[in-house]
């Protein structure tokens, strides 16, 4: 029988790329299915904002487990959760906590290569690529059989008329990496030079998954570049509060 895990690996297929529709909670999730979405993602800016809390590991580990694991019995589709940094920069201890969601019932997560600000570093810090290596390996022995979407920041970080081939280059080196370490995706939000994100997609041995926002190139022209899968990040969380205060605006008028 073919696991969740084994289901939602096969569904990154470059050129006919997964899409996801990114969710916060288990009735967004449920709506995400009934729309017709082959897999579930979570946004973590979403995720945290649905709760009350900023991005960037303000929501609590528990809180971020136990709304995981919500999700995942409301929805028979595989379950991909946007897990931030992992909730430390020791590799040991976010493969723990890779661990518990893991044994939420998650068959991925996203984990970001920058530091997150909250673990007393400077802002906009990025994780050395041994030592992300490190963090993705040990998470690749405390969970087997888990979709770990390396996620590069360097493109986030910076404008998008600085994103050079020596970004990309960099990029590369780190997706590569990412790769002989174990995971299984590799993820460049920020980026949508589609010359070099074709350079990405044809050079790191993993999908690609690339971010959607407004103004980006279109789902066809991605898929063309070489994408597997195309997230939208926290756009979908910002367009049903924009609906739902829109609509509370007319109702108190």
């Amino acid at each position: 029988m073919t696991s969740k895990f084994e289901t939602f690996a096969a569904l990154h297929v470059p050129g006919d790329p997964l899409i996801l529709f990114n969710v916060w909670d288990a009735g967004s999730a449920q709506a995400a299915e009934r729309a017709g979405a082959r897999a579930i993602a979570t946004g973590s800016a979403s995720v945290s904002k649905a709760h009350g809390f900023s991005d960037a590991e303000e929501l609590p580990l528990d809180l971020a487990l136990a709304n995981a694991e919500r999700i995942v019995g409301a929805t028979s589709l595989p379950v991909s959760v946007d897990f931030e940094g992992g909730y430390s920069t020791d590799p040991q201890q976010t493969a723990a906590n890779v661990a518990r969601l893991a044994a939420a019932g998650a068959v991925g997560c996203n984990l970001e290569d920058q530091i997150i600000a909250t673990h007393g570093t400077p802002e906009r810090a990025m994780h050395d690529v041994i030592d992300q290596c490190a963090r993705i390996a040990a998470i690749a022995r405390a969970a087997p059989d888990f979709f770990v979407n390396a996620r590069t920041d360097l493109f986030l970080i910076t404008k998008a008329d600085t994103h050079t081939e020596a970004m990309a280059d960099a990029a590369i080196e780190r997706g590569k990496a990412y790769a002989d370490a174990g995971a299984h995706g590799f993820f460049v939000p920020g980026l949508a030079d589609l010359r070099l994100l074709e350079k990405v997609c044809k050079a790191v041995p993993l999908p690609v998954n690339f971010m959607a926002f407004p103004g980006a190139p279109s789902a066809e022209a991605v898929a063309a570049a070489g994408v597997a899968r195309i997230s939208h990040g926290p756009f979908p969380h910002m367009l049903a509060l924009k609906a739902f205060e829109d609509a509370a605006r007319a109702a108190f008028a």
